[in-house]
């Protein structure tokens, strides 16, 4: 309990220690908050599976947009500038690499051909897990962090690796099967067809069988550890605070689901996209090695203290610049090829019929 603790605390003070720490009872608050409406929202897919309506994922995806911008108004309203705009930069960072993560769910989705009125509870199982890994891996992050602040140039170096994959890689996205999923099939038997909601069914022979159902929730689960990898270290460029770095990973996910079915097919049809998510994780690596050289107390890298630090604004206007400019030129693309949002709806109304 100490060594959670004593890592909680690192991880609230590592990003600058002249501010005032975010008062427990806000944390509490907000915790049980969240909580609540991420149990009523599971609920609320597993009594009533359904394919949502755009009306109704807008409205979702809205509530989910306004709640976000209440925590932050809420961190400004009790004094907390720095750590409300941190928390804002941070949370549009993740929402911003969660539409990545849209991109690859489509694909585990569509080959896999997972009824649409079950996708809603495919997606809250995987955001579940996300949040469970998430969480472990800000604890272990906030630890490394507190006894080795030089691991930010790890983080820094990692980020440019993944920019420059995410902009120039030419490589397919696949089947949506990883090597874990083509593990599983060797070694346990799976049904070919869905049996509604159920991971495992008794056939004729008397036989237990997994569904594909189950491989589903293994693949989605799968998926969010490995964008949790990547997300991670760029969210601790923006801020070194554990609860800022946790509630904005949640806020950004609360919205997934519903965003998934607000933009469907419009997703693959952001030409640009990657570009953008590669500029962010691009400049926030930078961001990373420059904090890193000014937070480290090796003697030979004392000359980097000179470079300016970057500040939090920055990185707010960096990724919002960054989205902004890559929508807007997969828009175009999109006009200029003759595809309009009447046709991506169409598809998508088409998809809800066929299921």
């Amino acid at each position: 309990m100490d060594i959670l603790s004593s890592t909680l605390a690192a991880g609230g003070n590592a990003a600058a220690t002249s501010e005032s720490p975010i008062p427990v009872w806000f944390m509490i608050t907000s915790g049980i908050i969240v909580v609540a409406i991420l149990v009523f929202d599971l609920l609320l897919v597993v009594k009533r599976p359904h394919t949502p309506s755009m009306r109704e994922a807008s409205i979702w995806v809205a509530f989910y947009v306004a709640l976000a911008l209440v925590f932050a108004g809420a961190l400004f309203a009790i004094g907390d500038a720095q750590h409300g705009s941190e928390f804002l930069t941070g949370w549009l960072l993740e929402y911003s690499l969660s539409i990545d993560n849209l991109f690859v769910f489509i694909i585990i989705m569509g080959s896999f051909s997972v009824p649409r009125k079950y996708q809603q509870e495919v997606l809250m199982v995987g955001i579940i897990i996300a949040i469970v890994f998430r969480g472990i891996f800000i604890l272990a992050g906030a630890a490394i962090i507190s006894a080795f602040v030089e691991v930010f140039f790890i983080f820094g170096i990692f980020l440019l690796i993944v920019a420059y994959r995410q902009a120039f890689s030419s490589e397919d996205e696949g089947d949506g099967e990883n090597g874990l999923i083509r593990f599983l099939r060797k070694r346990i038997n799976v049904v070919d067809e869905f049996h509604g909601n159920k991971l495992r069914v008794t056939l004729d022979d008397n036989k237990k069988y997994w569904t594909p159902m189950f491989i589903v929730f293994i693949a989605i689960g799968s998926t969010d550890v490995m964008f949790a990898l990547d997300s991670i270290p760029a969210i601790f460029g923006v801020t070194q605070n554990a609860f800022l770095v946790f509630t904005a990973n949640v806020f950004a996910l609360m919205g997934l689901r519903q965003l998934y079915f607000l933009l469907g097919g419009l997703v693959d049809k952001l030409v640009y996209l990657h570009y953008g998510i590669a500029a962010i994780l691009g400049f926030i690596g930078i961001k990373l090695i420059i904090h890193a050289l000014h937070s480290s107390d090796w003697e030979f890298l004392a000359w980097g203290h000179s470079i300016p630090e970057v500040p939090t604004w920055l990185s707010l206007t960096v990724i919002v610049l960054a989205m902004a400019v890559a929508t807007i030129a997969s828009l175009m693309k999109m006009k200029k090829d003759g595809i309009s949002f009447k046709d991506v709806s169409a598809d998508q109304s088409d998809e809800s019929e066929e299921a």
